[in-house]
């Protein structure tokens, strides 16, 4: 086996022929004393020289890749190469595309190419999220019909999963946030005398506020992202095709369940995690103010209307679809691969934390006169 070598040769005007020999191969190069490297250093970028391959007893990606970079990423304008030489090189010039430059329009209508792609994608969107909405609309009225096609194990165990299993976390993180809450505004009333309105700013801030969001924010993120990942992992590994072969309706059995559960659950982790923020901002008020348990119960009621509670438990209902219906609508567009599934999970996530707070900004204009106290 000879290695590879590289001869020159002048011709009577002057120009130069580079003659090439011996295998040009990975095993072979790596082998060589490296005068091919020297020679094809000197001759980079060349393009009067002629070069004649016809030697070359066999040729792999390497040494495709060293002339072609010898060449100047093109072949050169006098070349002779077998045929089967030559198909290489083909394929690297088809494939050896620079990208385009990153921030560099491509045209004078980048800015508007790029809002209409936006704007395709928002109403592709949309369209599956309204066909979502009526699809559970047939759902619920084929239910109203044939009450036995209920499913009770779904939503019941959608029901544990979303809500039983979030206590937990939600308990934490709603005291804690009581704690804070109580500490800082104690900080500050403290300077004017107003100590007894803890009452009234943890009552209504944590009733009507912050309980429901803070709760539809950890479930968005909790059980939303798992929802999105079921779904997309039975889509991945075709297991909805399957129960569509089967003839089992996909969103009564696997939309449907959910939704019903966590409009089920969220009202009611909203009522645990306000119950518990609000003894969070209870117990941090007696230690920073000296504000006795009883007068906190008892001057709770007085400082913050029966309407709010009610207030907030819808918003926990409204959230609880809205994060549900979100989480299906991308959990259904996941494609069969495991790119599309992250990047799904994660725009399911920052879509229903974004609606929930949308929605909460409705609630507050639409209910902007009942429930305060006069």
């Amino acid at each position: 086996m000879a290695d590879a070598r590289v001869s020159a040769s002048t011709d009577a005007a002057g120009r130069q022929t580079l003659t090439l020999d011996g295998r040009w191969t990975l095993r072979a190069l790596s082998a060589a004393d490296g005068d091919w490297r020297r020679w094809l250093a000197a001759e980079e970028g060349r393009r009067d020289a002629s070069w004649n391959c016809m030697g070359i007893e066999a040729l792999d990606s390497t040494g495709a890749l060293l002339l072609w970079r010898a060449w100047g990423r093109r072949l050169p304008e006098v070349l002779l190469i077998r045929p089967e030489h030559q198909r290489i090189f083909e394929r690297i010039a088809a494939a050896d595309r620079e990208p385009p430059a990153v921030g560099v329009p491509r045209s004078p209508f980048e800015g508007l190419i790029v809002l209409g792609g936006a704007t395709l994608a928002a109403g592709r969107h949309l369209r599956a999220f309204v066909a979502l909405l009526g699809q559970l609309a047939l759902d619920c009225a084929h239910l109203l019909r044939h009450r036995a096609d209920l499913p009770r194990r779904e939503i019941s165990a959608n029901i544990y999963k979303s809500g039983v299993r979030a206590m937990p976390v939600t308990a934490l993180v709603g005291f804690l946030i009581g704690v804070v809450l109580s500490y800082l505004s104690s900080l500050q009333l403290r300077q004017f005398g107003a100590d007894v309105f803890i009452v009234n700013i943890l009552g209504l801030g944590i009733i009507r506020e912050l309980g429901p969001v803070l709760v539809a924010v950890l479930v968005a993120g909790r059980s939303g992202s798992a929802m999105t990942a079921q779904l997309g992992v039975m889509r991945v590994t075709e297991e909805i095709d399957a129960l569509a072969t089967m003839g089992v309706p996909r969103s009564l059995r696997l939309v449907f369940p959910k939704v019903v559960a966590l409009g089920v659950a969220m009202p009611l982790l909203v009522l645990w995690t306000t119950a518990i923020a609000l003894v969070g901002g209870m117990v941090s008020a007696q230690f920073q103010l000296d504000i006795g348990y009883g007068f906190f119960l008892e001057t709770l009621p007085k400082a913050v209307p029966v309407a709010n509670l009610w207030i907030g438990l819808a918003k926990g209902v409204v959230f609880g679809v809205a994060i549900a219906l979100v989480a299906c609508h991308f959990g259904l567009r996941v494609q069969p691969n495991t790119e599309s599934l992250s990047a799904n999970t994660t725009a399911s996530v920052v879509s229903a934390i974004t609606i929930v707070i949308l929605i909460d900004a409705v609630f507050a204009i639409a209910t902007r006169g009942i429930g305060l106290p006069r």
